[in-house]
């Protein structure tokens, strides 16, 4: 039966559609994603305790590589399981069919980056790829998945790899991790060591209440000139420094040298339970700006209302997305600040016109409320758009929430989002069967 819809409601979805209503633009990016393939075969629900999570997307040249933590996927529009073991590889433009490419990892891959030679280098946590005893970090080919030789073997997890090209022309592999001394840079051909200088990165957070965390580098974001990198990560110290939750490091020859960009609202510290809280950051697509996102529920030391009383406005740097200058020198203020109220985000992307967030967050300009949707708060469950000046919100697609969106990448064609299965999770702007990844067209 079709279903009568009055004028209304027509004009209201009118307004919506084409960003008429008042102080909202629409976002650069389509509402109709077209199919992709999904992680999970039929075995998985992703509520047996099994979920599994793309934890990032990397495109080289017209194929992506998808790695994170799953054991099947399955081609658009298909229930067939393909066999993949934390890594896969698909076409990067329509029809976005699996590809060959399979490394069978044995351990969670959190990272890859395309090498200069066109093979692919994978950092995460395992022993093997393909069989073959390795440690953490690996480089495979591209085509068939098997390994080549890499000289570097770090004694920890691997979060992050990069590779980059200093300002004098020469090419570095950064490599993010877990233990000591948490960034370092090789040859990005050999493994080999390269003698180009990364800062002492040392601390962890000892605050009274404050669980403790383990130093790292987690997440790293080349500037789009290509003479910086953002980190995010657990430190206190970074080049002799004071920086927490993310520096900046610049690409200077010989020796990478950090910025005194350094938001000091980003030294207070949210609920105990989640002291690492600002776990991606973006560039603008010109350099002039820095965009944070974070979880962290609330300011460790503010107290809980009254049982039945709401919240008061947010404070603080916790679970929101902020925009910063980028200033060479400390500074305090933020250009803005768009906070969810309460609920966690993990990944940003930017382009000239919007600032993609991500996360399971269930609204976004809930500046006034925490866990229950306040005065201005907008429904956008999962991925949310902003403006890049004033944080505003923008009019635009949605996703399913599941753990959470872990990485956006905004390529020339759209918005590519990693996720999860959690709860069987796999809405994709109201589409069903994007799991683990959804794909938004300009």
């Amino acid at each position: 039966m079709r279903r009568r819809i009055g004028i209304a409601a027509i004009v209201a979805a009118l307004l919506w559609a084409f960003g008429l209503s008042q102080g909202v633009a629409n976002a650069s990016v389509s509402s109709a994603p077209p199919a992709t393939p999904q992680i999970g075969g039929s075995a998985t629900s992703g509520t047996d305790g099994t979920v599994e999570q793309v934890r990032q997307l990397t495109q080289c040249g017209n194929v992506m590589y998808a790695v994170g933590r799953f054991t099947q996927v399955r081609n658009p529009n298909s229930t067939t399981p393909i066999a993949r073991n934390n890594a896969f590889a698909f076409r990067a433009v329509s029809p976005y069919t699996v590809l060959p490419w399979n490394p069978n990892v044995n351990g969670q891959v959190d990272t890859a980056a395309c090498a200069p030679d066109g093979a692919i280098l994978l950092g995460g946590s395992f022993t093997t790829v393909g069989g073959v005893a390795v440690n953490n970090l690996a480089k495979v080919n591209a085509t068939t998945g098997a390994q080549a030789t890499f000289g570097l073997h770090p004694a920890g997890r691997v979060a992050h790899v990069e590779v980059v090209r200093d300002t004098a022309g020469v090419q570095h592999l950064l490599v993010g991790g877990y233990v000591a001394p948490y960034l370092r840079s090789a040859n990005p051909l050999t493994g080999a060591a390269d003698n180009y200088t990364m800062p002492a990165i040392s601390g962890t957070y000892q605050y009274p209440g404050v669980a403790a965390h383990t130093t790292r580098v987690y997440n790293m974001t080349v500037s789009p000139n290509g003479q910086a990198v953002l980190m995010t990560g657990v430190f206190t110290s970074v080049g002799g420094q004071h920086h927490e939750q993310v520096f900046r490091l610049n690409l200077t020859p010989r020796a990478a040298t950090v910025s005194g960009w350094t938001p000091t609202e980003l030294f207070s510290h949210c609920s105990t339970r989640e002291p690492f809280y600002a776990q991606d950051a973006a560039w603008s697509t010109d350099g002039s700006r820095i965009f944070v996102v974070s979880t962290g529920l609330r300011l460790y030391n503010e107290p809980r209302p009254p049982s039945g009383q709401p919240w008061g406005p947010r404070t603080g740097p916790c679970d929101a997305a902020i925009g910063y200058p980028v200033t060479e020198a400390p500074f305090n203020g933020h250009t803005w600040i768009n906070y969810t109220g309460c609920d966690s985000l993990f990944s940003v992307a930017a382009d000239a016109e919007t600032v993609f967030i991500g996360g399971h967050q269930r609204w976004i300009s809930n500046n006034n409320t925490c866990n229950q949707v306040g005065s201005g708060g907008r429904a956008q469950p999962g991925l949310g758009e902003v403006s890049p000046t004033t944080g505003a919100a923008q009019a635009g697609p949605s996703r399913g929430r599941g753990l959470g969106a872990d990485d956006l990448v905004r390529t020339a064609a759209g918005l590519w989002i990693a996720s999860d299965n959690q709860a069987n999770t796999d809405s994709c702007a109201g589409r069903s069967s994007r799991m683990g990844i959804c794909f938004l067209p300009n």
